[in-house]
């Protein structure tokens, strides 16, 4: 590789980890979105339009105007005075906004680096797949609010989740291909890689469940670790016909579900690390691995001890994805062998 071919890489590189920290901090906004149950405080998706934020009370009287006529305002927040809509309406607006800030600071790039020709081979197909990956979040973030706009005051836990794996996705393909192109090799066994992708899979179902969690308040019901009431297991975890929405819809087994997943997904990270640790040494990606294999874990037995308390629900969130990218900067250079 030649010194302009390296500085481009570097150059794109640079500008995708730009991206990465710019998508975990839309989960961080997001998560406070969800807690402050500030969501469905703007009902209506205008990508341009809705941009412009309330600047006289004649626009803060027709947004809440229109939120006055939601299922949330009719049947929960019925009486809210203009102020605490005004706080609610904030963060919904600000979190579309960073998601339009994100993808400006992507597509206009992506076009400079077209046109300048700066784009190294066999990423412009990628690049604009991550591109349409990112305008298809932005369309599932319009159906989750959606579908608490009809009948029923909450959004859908499936698209809540689908809307969150999503920007997963889209910042762990964002990260591997600047590893990538920042050229970061090095020898790893086929046996710890394994165990790797086997870790990331299930922090991935792990990030599922944390999801439906969110998306049913599943958290706020059994705020005790490591019992559900009497035992391990809550007594009206199979009360649910057919037996099998259980595992996806009643309350207590996605809650118990998901602190298990979150246990199993720590030790094996902690196990991958201290492996990785064993063959590369202190390096930074293990090192990443092992610390959040702790901290995490950790942080959701909090967010329950402390019944979803704000700040450390979010932080739970932001840890979750510190996580899987720790993982995916670990799993993401290319064998020499």
């Amino acid at each position: 590789m030649n010194n302009i071919t390296s500085a481009r890489s570097k150059t794109i590189a640079t500008w995708l980890l730009i991206i990465v920290f710019m998508v975990v901090g839309q989960a961080v906004i997001g998560a406070v979105t969800r807690l402050t149950e500030s969501g469905l405080s703007i009902t209506y998706w205008e990508p341009v339009r809705g941009a412009v934020y309330p600047s006289n009370d004649a626009d803060w009287n027709a947004e809440f105007l229109a939120y006055q006529s939601s299922p949330q305002y009719k049947q929960i927040n019925a009486g809210m005075e203009l102020s605490e809509f005004k706080t609610i309406f904030f963060w919904e607006w600000f979190h579309r906004n960073w998601a339009r800030l994100i993808g400006l600071i992507y597509a206009i790039p992506l076009l400079f680096f077209w046109l300048k020709n700066c784009i190294p081979s066999g990423y412009k197909k990628k690049l604009i797949g991550l591109l349409a990956l990112g305008a298809a979040q932005g369309v599932m973030g319009w159906f989750m609010v959606a579908s608490g706009l009809v009948d029923n005051p909450a959004v859908s836990h499936y698209r809540l989740g689908a809307h969150l794996l999503l920007a997963v996705i889209i910042a762990v393909i964002a990260l591997k291909w600047a590893v990538q192109l920042l050229n970061k090799t090095y020898d790893i066994p086929k046996s710890l890689r394994a165990h790797g992708r086997a870790t990331w899979i299930m922090v991935f179902i792990t990030i599922t469940y944390g999801a439906f969690v969110a998306g049913l308040d599943a958290g706020m019901i059994y705020n005790e670790f490591p019992n559900m009431g009497a035992g391990l297991f809550p007594s009206e975890g199979m009360s649910m016909k057919p037996w099998w929405i259980n595992v996806s819809e009643n309350h207590a087994t996605v809650q118990f579900i998901h602190r298990w997943l979150g246990v199993t997904a720590g030790v094996m990270a902690l196990a991958f690390a201290v492996r990785g640790i064993k063959h590369q040494g202190w390096t930074a990606p293990f090192i990443a691995v092992l610390i959040m294999s702790i901290i995490q874990p950790l942080l959701g037995i909090t967010t329950l001890l402390t019944n979803v308390h704000l700040h450390v629900a979010a932080t739970h969130q932001l840890g979750a994805f510190i996580l899987i990218l720790s993982l995916t900067w670990a799993l993401s250079p290319q064998l020499r062998t």
